[in-house]
């Protein structure tokens, strides 16, 4: 087992003393640049940002309750053909498991890349964390993060976590090269750096760090968060079954879905450079419509929105992370993340595969397995 180490926060404010850790990594010889999210110096947002030079790393804050992408996406762009230099990105344990499932899908690549990962306090909606950003964002956060620690807290202020966060059941980065953990610690004195892969070791080897022990109140927190959002979980996939079991239900379910597709943009594993939705297959004739609606008697406009999700189902259903972002990008709240995490878990766990879990672990689909499914094909 790797040695944890130890990141002094004691007489700093938590933001400035990660900018001192992160300008320690990015002066390092063999980085080329930071994939990190920075409060923009325009507007009061938290955007991911490409840094290179140290100085830039004012406002870098990744611990904000801010998700407006996934990052795997920008991942995949920075690493699907060689630069010649190491990027180290900052993503949270879902972003890394979609870029998981993006490498396996040859749209990304592990060679140049180092990832740090927090643990996932959560994080709100795009329109919730919108109304947060009339106030002080570092502020808002370094009172977010001293009252999640405890695994207790899923709210921000009197806004609550988006649904997906409060339905994750994997908040840990256990992929990561590198772990930063914040459960269980005093935020104010340390957080705990543990390396998770050789080229993790290698990263935190050059930032000469203190040896620690793991306190026992990191397992108790994490215990008691992951027993509050797997009863949340839980609760919600009963939920989701009950509204969508019919097709009737699901109509209904997806009934204001207009067709703008921003669910498909903002899914990190949906990777095709054109999607067939947006292709003149569904560009139908005036006369198929009026053909539609004269055998039918009415037909709601837009068609094909069942089709469409149910289509992003079969094809997603195995590389779904539960990120959330689907829900987030609709324009009409229609939780479509709920109905995509429900159908995701049967189906993963149909074929004993969870998404992102394991980089060496071959999609469904894209091996021969000899034993598989045998009550089905009737092999005794």
């Amino acid at each position: 087992m790797t040695a944890s180490f130890k990141l002094d926060t004691k007489g700093k404010e938590l933001l400035p003393a990660l900018e001192d850790f992160f300008s320690s990594i990015l002066r390092m010889d063999d980085v080329s640049a930071l994939l990190i999210p920075q409060q923009l110096p325009m507007k009061n947002m938290v955007m991911p940002a490409l840094i290179s030079e140290p100085d830039r790393l004012t406002g870098i804050n990744p611990l904000a309750p801010a998700f407006p992408i996934n990052g795997a996406k920008i991942a995949s762009k920075l690493t699907r053909k060689p630069h010649g230099g190491k990027i180290v990105a900052v993503l949270r344990a879902c972003e890394i498991r979609a870029f998981v499932e993006l490498v396996k899908l040859h749209q990304g690549a592990t060679d140049e890349l180092i990832i740090i990962g927090f643990d996932c306090l959560g994080a709100l909606s795009n329109k919730d964390f919108f109304k947060l950003a009339e106030n002080d964002i570092a502020a808002t956060t370094n009172t977010f993060v001293s009252t999640a620690i405890q695994g207790e807290n899923d709210q921000v202020g009197d806004i609550s976590l988006a649904s997906a966060c409060k339905a994750c059941e994997q908040p840990i980065p256990t992929n990561a090269d590198v772990l930063i953990g914040l459960y269980g610690m005093i935020v104010t004195d340390h957080l705990l750096v543990q390396p998770q892969t050789p080229a993790g070791e290698q990263l935190t080897n050059g930032l000469k760090l203190s040896e620690m022990e793991i306190p026992s109140a990191r397992k108790d927190a994490i215990d008691k968060l992951l027993q509050k959002r797997i009863a949340f979980r839980d609760a919600m996939f009963e939920k989701t079954r009950e509204e969508t079991n019919t097709i009737e239900k699901l109509t209904t379910y997806l009934g204001n879905c207009v067709n703008c597709y921003n669910c498909r943009v903002a899914c990190p594993v949906c990777y095709c450079k054109e999607c067939v939705f947006v292709t003149d297959v569904f560009n139908h004739e005036p006369s198929q419509y009026l053909n539609w609606s004269n055998r039918k008697g009415a037909i709601k406009m837009p068609t094909d929105t069942v089709f469409y999700h149910m289509t992003r189902l079969a094809h997603m259903s195995t590389a779904c992370v539960g990120c959330g972002q689907c829900t987030n990008a609709c324009p009409n709240d229609i939780d479509v993340m709920a109905l995509f995490r429900l159908v995701s878990e049967q189906t993963q766990k149909g074929f004993g595969y969870q998404a992102g879990r394991d980089l060496n672990e071959k999609p469904p689909l894209s091996e021969f397995r000899e034993n598989e499914f045998q009550e089905v094909v009737g092999i005794s």
